[in-house]
């Protein structure tokens, strides 16, 4: 195995869908993963490309979005550390149904999607995981739609701020958010001006620390506090 993939393989089994794949998938995973360091503005993948790969992000942002006929961007989400992406193409005809690019340099590991459509035919148990795994992330889209409705633009930015972390992951934590603050107000569907003023309540709200692009706080109780009182679950409300 590469030194490299021997450093990062942990990305691996940290995962929640890999997670659950036998010690003879996961070398199969590792051995057949790369590497790869793109810039900022990176095009990773297009919609509707032909899919050949899915993705662990181990450093760095990646936004998915779609073109609108028009020629718009349509944000689909920001991700950062131990998202997985492009998984989805399996059930898609092997056609990415959205477009993949890096915000600022990332790091990233590459695996075959061949090796998991392998594993879903060969291992009942990881398929019906990775069923239980679409399922929650159904379930935070549809709670994201509650939260359109129900929380305020500060506790918009608590919860994804939430999403960052591990569940029960204990202080102080540190987040780096992407400089370009738009991409991030796109997503959750504010303008930039004011994405600003909900980020400067939340500080004042929650006593959380602000620095340029970083986030500092005690603990996620400073912010599941705040966040979750509008929502019908409690934090963590995906833990798998």
């Amino acid at each position: 195995m590469p030194k490299a993939l021997k450093i990062y393989s942990q990305d691996l089994t940290a995962n929640p869908l890999l997670s659950h794949c036998d010690e003879g998938m996961i070398q199969k995973f590792v051995s057949s993963a790369t590497i790869k360091t793109y810039p900022k503005g990176s095009v990773i993948f297009l919609q509707e490309d032909e899919a050949s790969y899915f993705y662990i992000i181990v450093d760095g942002w990646v936004k998915l979005f779609r073109e609108t006929l028009d020629g718009a961007e349509a944000i689909i989400d920001v991700i950062s550390l131990g998202s997985m992406f492009g998984e989805g193409a399996i059930f898609s005809n092997n056609i990415y149904p959205h477009a993949a690019q890096t915000i600022e340099d990332a790091t990233i590991i590459r695996i075959p999607l061949l090796l998991l459509k392998d594993a879903i035919e060969e291992d009942k148990a990881f398929a019906m995981h990775m069923l239980y795994v679409m399922a929650a992330n159904r379930n935070q889209q549809d709670k994201e739609l509650e939260h359109r409705d129900l929380q305020s633009a500060p506790q918009k930015i608590g919860c994804f701020l939430l999403r960052l972390c591990k569940p029960h992951q204990e202080g102080p934590i540190i987040l780096n958010l992407p400089y370009d603050k738009t991409l991030l107000a796109s997503r959750l569907g504010m303008k930039p001006e004011t994405f600003s003023r909900a980020l400067a309540k939340l500080k004042k709200e929650t006593g959380i620390s602000i620095s340029g692009a970083t986030v500092t706080f005690n603990s996620v109780n400073q912010l599941s506090d705040y966040s979750c009182s509008a929502c019908s679950s409690t934090y963590p409300c995906q833990d798998l």
